[in-house]
């Protein structure tokens, strides 16, 4: 339930402060809406005479190399080796469109650099082409780098024009007709446009700028930047103060860097064939001198084509093994079958077919007749004896066939060996000729590699010429345009509503800036909250402040203040509950420093309870700057007349006052030299017991606590104290002397009141009510307007 309660009250706490602090600048709303009306007026006038500035923008596709843009014209020699690797791509040309040389380029092609200036009453205005003259102006050699000029051109006639120079004229002159001058020459001729918006009588200002400077200031408003990272296509924008010069400026530019690009294309591409055409007739020489080394190496090995013959060579060797192998065998078979011939009976047969098939018809058809006559006799003597004469004469003829056979065999042992001896010669050729091959086929490979090399190098020479022919004939565009430049139609700077809405909130700032500087450096008390944050000290009330200091209350007052005095009344009889005794209460009220208005709060109180029909003495005890003779007609005798004399009674130097029936004055008399000795006399305080004992109340007006000792030394008198704090006049820093005072108890049954606050001219008047259906006297704005 309690945190319910501190929750609650921490919220109220919040809404009040934020409530407060709204009221607090509400308070001056005057300031407001005059620093607002003056801010929008300025606002207008700026927005009047204010130079509109207009985009252009325009779009165009770059070729990128990813795509075969730029890098296209290159390929000849980036393949050849002669160019690196490095392309151009969508980042470097955006940087070329920015380049310095370029937009110098443009700005001289357009002549940007004369400016046509058309003066009116307030306001200048660039007339551009629509000049009615175009102004041409040739600086000497020596003085390029002239600073900013500006010439005057008048009309005199439809022929001639008048020409000034630093408000001194330099003659009349006409058109077409160069002039020469100490700056430079000068060349004006009219404009052939129709739309010029000067067709009679004129003068002009010519503004002519150095072309480093101009192109300045067109770099730093130019603006180019690709659309995405996944495409070429570039934007280009620029802010100008005229819409046909931005458009043309950028559409300019894009063909002053198509026309670049393209020379530079075109320069690559004939250094690019002449470059081939030295090459090719270089590598025709090459080409020439490898033919003649084929020609001569086939020539003096005997060579046609030497894979070919090399081929044949080696199957021509292996059939000479074979022949080799075959001979060796035959000549075995053959000597063998003589030395068998040699052991052999007559009635052995010979073998046959052991001879290969073409060595020796003789031999082998005498063999196969003599095994057919040994087969033959082998039969006969089967049946016969050995001196059969039919076998003697087989034997015979077995013999003579026999030696026939031999012959033979001698004479294909000597075939044999003249073919084994030819064999040998050829086999010794042959093989000179094989270990001649790895060497020919080198040498040969040597020369025919260079001459694929020369010939492939010709023919890829060839081609690229034809390829960069292609290249010069039809040259591409770097960038395509998308979108010619094209201004906006309402200007991008100053935009009004913005400019509005700026003014709207400098009017709210300024006002707001300087209440809160003045808050922040204002040290001084002006709420009740502000109080009862850094003290815990009963709060009586706050009085709002009074058209006049000296107004004093009467049956008739309604104003907030009257109100406010009255609760604080009510307040203080709830601080005089714990009195004891029937008699007269003393109130006693002090402040801080002078001026804080203890003394309005005194006589406004008195008579406040006075007319509540109690009887009432208001007393002065502020002894050294008494001030009650400012609100009420008094005696110049009192309290200090009577403590110094003996021969008075005290109801002698008391004051009735004519309209308050209950309402008495006692006033503190001449200012005496020994203020503290005479408030210290025991006089004093019999004064107090026998006013207690006439009056209902006692309302004592006392000297500030830390200005003087004065009321502490007669504090004990009272039963309670009313601590006076003035808004908007005590420093913050003071409010330990009234914390001090009530935590030591010096000054007993303290409270607060906060004086003169500042309050809202409303119908409900201030607080809690002050003045309920009384509408206060409100003077005309125009008096009150500055008085916050």
């Amino acid at each position: 339930m309690n945190n319910n309660q501190e929750l609650s009250q921490e919220n109220q706490e919040s809404d009040f402060s934020i409530r407060e602090q709204i009221e607090k600048y509400l308070a001056h709303w005057k300031w407001f809406l005059f620093t607002i009306i003056i801010t929008l007026v300025c606002a207008f006038i700026y927005l009047r005479y204010a130079t509109p500035l207009y985009r252009a923008n325009a779009t165009i596709l770059v070729k990128d190399d990813k795509k075969g843009g730029l890098a296209s014209e290159f390929s000849a020699l980036s393949d050849l080796g002669v160019l690196g690797g490095s392309k151009s791509n969508v980042d470097n040309e955006v940087e070329v469109l920015r380049s310095r040389t370029l937009i110098y380029n443009t700005v001289e092609e357009l002549k940007l650099n004369v400016s046509y200036i058309n003066h009116g009453r307030v306001k200048s205005v660039e007339l551009y082409k629509n000049s009615p003259i175009v102004f041409l102006f040739f600086p000497k050699a020596k003085d390029k780098k002239f600073k900013k000029t500006i010439f005057q051109v008048g009309s005199v006639n439809k022929d001639t024009y008048r020409l000034t120079y630093a408000d001194k004229e330099i003659g009349i002159f006409r058109y077409n007709k160069l002039i020469s001058s100490t700056l430079g020459n000068i060349l004006v001729t009219k404009s052939t446009r129709e739309d010029s918006k000067l067709n009679g009588e004129f003068s002009i200002d010519c503004e002519v700028s150095p072309l480093a400077k101009k192109t300045q200031s067109f770099k730093s408003r130019l603006n180019v930047s690709p659309l995405s990272k996944n495409t070429s296509v570039v934007e280009l924008s620029i802010v100008d103060e005229v819409p046909e010069r931005g458009e043309d400026f950028l559409n300019t530019l894009v063909e002053i860097y198509n026309q670049n690009a393209i020379e530079d294309k075109n320069l690559v591409a004939e250094k690019t064939s002449q470059f081939i055409s030295q090459r090719l007739e270089f590598i025709t020489n090459e080409l020439s001198d490898v033919e003649k080394d084929v020609e001569g190496f086939k020539n003096q090995n005997r060579l046609t084509d030497i894979e070919s013959e090399t081929k044949l060579f080696l199957e021509n060797a292996s059939d000479y093994e074979k022949q080799k192998i075959e001979t060796e065998i035959q000549q075995n078979v053959v000597a063998s079958m003589i030395s068998f011939l040699k052991s052999s009976k007559s009635e052995d047969l010979v073998p046959t077919n052991i001879l290969s098939t073409g060595t020796d018809s003789e031999a082998g058809s005498l063999i196969a007749e003599y095994n057919k006559l040994v087969i033959e006799r082998n039969r006969i003597a089967t049946g016969a004896t050995l001196d059969n004469p039919v076998v003697k004469n087989a034997d015979k003829r077995i013999v003579a066939l026999k030696s026939n056979i031999q012959q033979s065999l001698y004479r294909l042992q000597s075939s044999l060996n003249i073919k084994r001896r030819n064999l040998d010669r050829e086999g010794a050729e042959i093989g000179g000729r094989k270990a001649q091959v790895p060497r020919l086929e080198r040498e040969f490979r040597i020369i025919d590699r260079q001459q694929k090399v020369k010939e492939a190098l010709y023919l890829y020479l060839l081609e690229k010429r034809e390829e960069t022919a292609l290249t010069l004939a039809a040259t591409e565009q770097s960038a395509k345009v998308i979108d010619s430049a094209l201004s906006s139609e309402v200007p991008v700077s100053p935009k009004r509503m913005i400019i509005y809405l700026g003014a709207l909130l400098a009017g709210l700032a300024i006002p707001f800036g300087i209440i809160y500087i003045m808050d922040l450096l204002n040290t001084k008390i002006k709420t009740r909250q502000e109080i009862e944050k850094r003290l815990a000290i009963p709060f009586l009330g706050d009085v709002p402040k009074s058209e006049s200091h000296e107004e004093m209350i009467n049956t008739n007052s309604r104003s907030s203040s009257a109100e406010a005095i009255r609760i604080v009344r009510t307040n203080l009889e709830f601080m005089l509950t714990g009195v004891q005794g029937d008699k007269g209460k003393a109130i006693f009220v002090t402040s801080t420093i002078p001026g804080e208005g203890k003394t309005f709060i005194s006589v406004n109180l008195a008579g406040t309870i006075a007319l509540s029909g109690k009887k009432v003495l208001l007393v002065g005890m502020d002894i050294r700057n008494p001030k009650l003779a400012e609100y009420i007609p008094i005696k110049s005798e009192g309290v200090t007349n009577y403590l110094s004399k003996h021969d008075r009674n005290l109801e002698s130097y008391i004051t009735k006052l004519d309209n308050f029936e209950n309402f008495h004055v006692l006033s503190s008399g001449v200012i005496p030299p020994n203020p503290v000795e005479l408030l210290m006399n025991d006089k004093l305080n019999k004064m107090f017991t026998e006013l207690k004992d006439t009056y209902d109340y006692i309302i004592v007006d006392t000297a500030p606590v830390s200005v003087v000792t004065d009321t502490l030394l007669i504090a004990n008198n009272a039963d309670a104290f009313i601590y006076v704090v003035r808004a908007n006049y005590l420093d913050k820093r003071m409010l330990h002397v009234p914390e001090m005072f009530y935590n030591q108890k010096k000054l007993p049954n303290m409270s607060l009141v906060l004086n003169a606050t500042e309050i809202m001219k409303k119908g409900y008047g201030y607080g809690y009510g002050y003045g309920y259906g009384v509408q206060e006297e409100v003077k005309p704005w125009y008096k009150n307007i500055f008085k916050k």
